[in-house]
């Protein structure tokens, strides 16, 4: 089985790829130049393991929840890929990527992965860690909404948006977990089926769709 990760849903981009079992992974960048380092990490790596893309048996890709820009250059490149290959294509979402991830590390009990949405937001998704299983549905909300939900029902968290917003959560463990890592995309998807195309969860408007509906209104 040769598979192929694709995260873009965080500032960073980074891909993983598993062939035989054995996992190779590298974070292209960590600026969201997304649109620049994508296609030319995917090829590099590649090259590296010896591997062609019609080799590819499956393309995973985060759909989300995260920043717009990023998600549309991930699963434009996974869908291309998946389109000129044959590979099954399957679709994992960013904060269930970072509940793996943790849960691999060795972290138990519950846990909320945290995505920055910016904006003063977060996109957020409890779950119990044994094993991983969603315990709510992802959301967006500000952190001082979440906040008293914390206080009453503690939780380890995990992801960029519980690193930028520390000092909302006064008490919390973060652990040291931002990115959601390909690999662990990887292996969240080994037990699923391909999809026949990915739905981004974007779980709001595009920053640029907001911004315009926003002068509109001024107007």
């Amino acid at each position: 089985m040769i598979a192929l990760a694709i995260e873009t849903a965080t500032p960073a981009c980074a891909v993983a790829l598993e062939v035989d079992g054995a996992v190779a992974e590298e974070v292209l960048d960590l600026e969201r130049r997304h649109t620049e380092v994508l296609a030319a990490g995917v090829a590099r790596l590649l090259a590296a393991t010896g591997v062609v893309p019609a080799d590819l048996d499956r393309v995973v890709v985060d759909r989300g929840p995260g920043l717009y820009t990023g998600l549309r250059v991930g699963i434009a490149t996974a869908l291309g890929l998946a389109l000129a290959t044959g590979a099954g294509l399957l679709p994992v979402t960013s904060l269930e990527v970072l509940a793996t991830a943790a849960a691999r590390a060795g972290a138990t009990g519950e846990l909320v992965a945290l995505v920055d949405g910016r904006r003063g937001e977060v996109f957020a998704q409890r779950f119990s860690l044994e094993p991983v299983t969603a315990l709510d549905r992802a959301r967006v909300l500000r952190p001082e909404a979440l906040a008293p939900e914390l206080a009453a029902r503690p939780a380890l968290l995990c992801g960029d948006g519980a690193r930028r917003y520390r000092d909302a959560f006064a008490g919390a463990e973060v652990l040291d977990l931002a990115v959601p890592p390909p690999s662990a995309a990887l292996e969240l998807a080994r037990g699923r089926e391909p999809a026949e195309t990915v739905v981004p969860l974007y779980l709001r408007e595009a920053d640029a769709v907001a911004n315009f509906t926003t002068r509109t209104r001024a107007t």
